[in-house]
C-alpha cells in the first residue's frame, strides 16, 4: 500500500497534469482498496467464526484470538479509510485536468 501512496502523494504534491499516470495510479489504488476489503470480510467471517466457538477449547486463547483479529480489523478499517480519501483527492485532480484540457 505504501508504493500506490506514494505515487498518489507525489502526483498532488507536484499537481502532475499526466492524465495516464494519474488513470493508472487510481486503477492500482482502487485495486488495492478492493483487497482491503476482501480482506477484512476474510476477517470478519473468521472474528464471527472465533466468536461462536469461544466455548469450544482454550478460551483464554480464544479470546486472545478474538482480540487479535478485531485489532487487524480496526486497523484495516483505517488503511481502507485513508486510502479511499487519497484516492478521492486524486480522483477530483484528474477530474479538474479533464475540465482544464
Amino acid at each position: 500500500m505504501v508504493d500506490v501512496l506514494q505515487k498518489i502523494q507525489a502526483i498532488l504534491s507536484t499537481k502532475s497534469g499526466d492524465l495516464d499516470s494519474i488513470e493508472r495510479t487510481l486503477t492500482d489504488g482502487y485495486a488495492h482498496a478492493l483487497s482491503l476489503e476482501a480482506e477484512k470480510w476474510r476477517l470478519e467471517r473468521r472474528l464471527t467464526e472465533a466468536v461462536q466457538g469461544i466455548d469450544e477449547g482454550d478460551t483464554v486463547a480464544k479470546a486472545r484470538e478474538i482480540s487479535s483479529i478485531a485489532e487487524r480489523i480496526d486497523g484495516n478499517q483505517d488503511e481502507l479509510e485513508h486510502l479511499r480519501g487519497v484516492l478521492a483527492d486524486l480522483r477530483r485532480h484528474a477530474d479538474g485536468l479533464r475540465i482544464a484540457s
